[in-house]
């Protein structure tokens, strides 16, 4: 128990340091959501999420029933040599509803925004209005924007496409939009199946999140919209799955509640998606595709009894979703999978999440706090523990690279994101600052231990040996630099008389007291030591013969002049004798300077000690 104290009394400011340093990391961690920084470790973890999700992409399979038919730059040119320019005439769009419903689809969703336009036709947006109203599984979009009232008035929807939403969360804020870009209002007053495909994109211009319900206040009161593909898929899990969905409810964790569903939103009411690999339009292992123009032609070759490019029930039990993928129309994003992803698709990969409930949840924060903790603590030890650099860092490395994977199979398998950024970042911090309160712990071990085998433990002055040392380093020193030194050997007077007499604690006092006398009377970069017994020596740096023998006489009248208090009632007279000896001109070994200036001792002891000997002595 006294060496475990010992041990922490002796490392007491390392420990301290540790301590400042676990509570300054600490602070990091519940501080850091503040702090300006948050915006870089922001955009470094979502790439992070970016390649997790191409990692796990390929484990993912999507939803054969989900179809996509897209004006690509082939239906483009088609459409343009057909019709002349864009938009084309809502009539067209309304003979493929037809076509497409003729085969019994689940739903058919327009991924188009069917505005008022100065070449409205009419009888064709008549037929759009008809179809609409007569396939109740059938969904198109709006869409909110911030332009300004001046630029734009802000129409007065209808109260036939909001929906109410019990909300009982605290820490969410729904998006508001204070504009709105009108489309057909007939379509509007002929179907509910109306939703926003509002996809704000995040500041690397990356689109990971879709706003699954926004605000649109109109008459100083909320009113709020779902996106169009949570429409589809709400009728959807009612339909096929009797998930008997009444109500739209946020629960108090943030939570979308779709029948037995939770579906995790962001503080904006966001989903994070998880994203199937690169767009259809890439691979064969994402959505189907159906070119615009293919479609068309099949309803030009089935009016003329000619054999079609699409099979008659192609579209049979699908969800088919109707959008474009080309720039020129400004609906390619950039998501986590794919730098050039049609909007249409991003439909299709929302309802496909939902469908399968896979949509991806944030860790708690105070799960990620736990794992940068432990991440840290075995960093720590990894440190501290392993005696090998090379291994620890191996073991390190090793360590970070299991928490990746460990981060990766998580969000494949429980669709949970997890801090990527901050623990590395941590471990990497903690690492390098276990490594130098290691090498700190080791430098005053090695300190205290040097001190221990260059001290003397009574007197706090160098031991025997390291004046021997000492001694021989001088020697060599002077020689090469064709300097000199001194030595004054010192012996306190009557000492065994006294310990006779007072005992042999009073004699150990007087030895602290004579050393601590001794010390004060030179120069820090003087050597004072203990020789043995009573015996002590000063090595004098640089110092000739004349300047040394002042110095000990200096010392000696310092000694003798005033009593040590032994007791509170007891003062006691101290007197001590002195010899000096000098390199190279009274030796040039430590044999014989040791050898000079014991016998000027020996002459002080002998003409009445409390002296400083005769340095005219010849050494025989």
């Amino acid at each position: 128990m006294n060496s475990f104290i010992n041990n922490i009394y002796r490392h007491r400011y390392d420990l301290f340091f540790s301590l400042l340093l676990v509570i300054l990391v600490g602070l990091f961690c519940f501080i850091i959501p503040k702090n300006e920084t948050v915006n870089v470790l922001r955009t470094m973890e979502n790439k992070t999420f970016d390649i997790r999700q191409n990692i796990i992409a390929k484990n993912k399979s999507v939803n054969k029933d989900i179809v996509i038919v897209t004006v690509d730059d082939p239906s483009y040119e088609y459409l343009l040599e057909t019709y002349g320019d864009w938009p084309i005439p809502r009539s067209v769009y309304a003979k493929m509803l037809d076509y497409i419903q003729a085969q019994k689809p689940k739903y058919v969703a327009f991924d188009l925004l069917f505005i008022k336009n100065l070449k409205r036709i009419p009888k064709s947006d008549d037929a759009l209005i008809e179809g609409f109203r007569k396939y109740k599984n059938t969904f198109t979009a709006i869409n909110f924007d911030d332009y300004s009232s001046e630029l734009r008035v802000p129409p007065i929807l209808s109260e036939n496409i909001k929906t109410n939403i019990n909300i009982n969360s605290d820490n969410i804020n729904i998006y508001k939009f204070p504009n709105c870009r009108t489309i057909l209002p007939e379509l509007i007053e002929v179907t509910q199946n109306i939703g926003h495909i509002n996809t704000p994109k995040e500041d690397d211009g990356f689109l990971r999140t879709i706003p699954l319900v926004v605000n649109y206040p109109q008459m100083n009161k909320d009113n709020y919209y779902l996106y169009m593909t949570l429409k589809l898929a709400i009728d959807y899990l009612n339909k096929y799955e009797n998930a008997n969905i009444k109500e739209i409810k946020i629960d108090k964790n943030n939570n979308l509640i779709l029948g037995k569903r939770q579906i995790p939103l962001t503080e904006n009411a966001e989903v994070i998606l998880n994203w199937y690999g690169p767009s259809g339009l890439e691979s064969d292992k994402t959505f189907k595709y159906v070119s615009f123009w293919e479609v068309l032609k099949s309803i030009e070759a089935k009016e003329n009894g000619k054999k079609q490019l699409i099979e008659n029930d192609f579209f049979k039990n699908k969800i088919v979703y109707i959008g474009t993928n080309i720039f020129s129309l400004s609906d390619i994003k950039t998501v986590p999978t794919s730098k050039y992803f049609p909007g249409v698709e991003i439909h299709a990969t929302l309802l496909n999440n939902i469908i399968d409930n896979n949509l991806i949840k944030k860790a708690n924060i105070k799960y990620n706090i736990l794992i940068c903790l432990i991440l840290m603590i075995l960093a720590s030890y990894t440190a501290f523990k392993i005696r090998s650099v090379y291994i620890s860092v191996i073991l390190f490395t090793i360590l970070n690279g299991a928490y990746l994977y460990y981060s990766t199979y998580i969000m494949d398998k429980y669709n949970i994101w997890v801090w990527n950024v901050i623990p590395l970042i941590l471990t990497v911090f903690i690492f390098v600052c276990s490594y130098i309160i290691k090498y700190l712990i080791k430098s005053r071990d090695f300190e205290y231990t040097y001190k221990l085998a260059t001290t003397d433990g009574l007197t706090e002055l160098y031991n025997h040996r390291y004046f021997q040392e000492k001694m021989s380093e001088k020697v060599k020193l002077s020689e090469k630099n064709n300097s000199q030194f001194s030595l004054i050997m010192i012996d306190i007077d009557y000492f065994k008389k006294f310990n006779d007499k007072y005992g042999h604690q009073a004699g150990d006092a007087v030895l602290k007291y004579v050393a601590s006398t001794l010390k004060s009377c030179v120069r820090n970069e003087d050597y004072v030591c203990r020789y043995g017994g009573e015996e002590m020596t000063i090595i004098l740096n640089n110092t000739n013969n004349e300047t040394a023998v002042n110095i000990a006489q200096k010392i000696c009248n310092t000694i003798s002049s005033k009593k040590y208090p032994l007791t509170p009632d007891l003062e006691v007279k101290i007197t001590i004798s002195l010899g000096c000896a000098t390199y190279p001109k009274d030796g040039k070994t430590p044999a014989e300077l040791i050898e000079y200036a014991d016998k000027c001792l020996y002459n002080a002891k002998e003409n009445g000690r409390n002296q400083v000997g005769s340095p005219n002595i010849k050494i025989s």
